[in-house]
């Protein structure tokens, strides 16, 4: 299988349906990204009075904020299976909110430290995209999904992990390691070494190395949300 089909972050190789990002690459130090004032204040804002999380954006008649379109589009994303249980309406509603919480994203969320820490990938436009061919239709059939974490680690590494029980008893994982790259401001390349599997007491590395590609579209202290390269939506929940 290929790695890349592994990979928890979008913009895989072809396809790419989004402006592509600036050809000079930002490469990080060893230090931290240098921290952005304005992300902290979007993360300390005050809570504003929560209206219910199923609210529609699309009613023009209903104003929301930051806090209650996060609240929205968690409670339209969890426990569907990373979108797997989702109908073709249902994920268009999550788009829509998706689409609505850009306007208060930080500028250059690249920079902002937020982007650092643990995260569950809780939601998928592609359901299939994130673990690859683990969490296709038939792979379903034999790999049970329990878990899908990518840990951003300053100053530039992304580990990504997927959590599995095999025909319902034996657990394994596939988890693959990488170095991240800021293109500009909203852009962030991934080059992943090879994937490693263990299942049991069986451990292999088999693969070879993949290259992904994500525009974080927005990012706070609970969720971060992340557009690739064909157009797939992710929902990133902070553990």
């Amino acid at each position: 299988m290929a790695a890349s089909q592994l990979s928890l972050l979008p913009y895989s190789v072809g396809g790419v349906d989004t402006p592509k990002p600036k050809s000079s690459s930002i490469h990080f130090s060893h230090s931290p990204f240098p921290l952005a004032p304005s992300c902290f204040q979007q993360s300390r804002r005050s809570k504003s009075l929560q209206v219910s999380a199923s609210i529609s954006v699309s009613n023009p008649q209903v104003r929301t904020g930051p806090d209650d379109l996060v609240s929205s589009i968690l409670s339209k994303v969890m426990q569907t299976d990373g979108g797997v249980l989702l109908k073709d309406e249902e994920h268009k509603d999550v788009a829509e909110v998706a689409q609505e919480l850009q306007k208060y994203c930080v500028s250059e969320p690249v920079k902002c430290p937020l982007i650092f820490g643990d995260w569950d990938v809780v939601y998928c436009s592609r359901p299939t995209s994130p673990g690859g061919g683990y969490r296709s239709a038939l792979g379903r059939l034999f790999f049970k999904t329990n878990q899908m974490i990518q840990v951003v680690e300053a100053p530039d590494i992304v580990r990504n992990k997927v959590c599995f029980s095999l025909f319902g008893f034996l657990n394994g994982e596939v988890s693959l390691k990488g170095k991240l790259t800021a293109l500009d401001g909203e852009w962030i390349q991934v080059v992943f070494e090879a994937p490693e599997l263990k299942v049991g007491s069986l451990e292999v590395q088999y693969g070879g190395q993949s290259e992904v590609k994500l525009r974080i579209t927005y990012v706070d202290d609970k969720i971060r949300l992340g557009v690739g390269s064909r157009g797939s939506l992710f929902v990133f929940k902070r553990i």
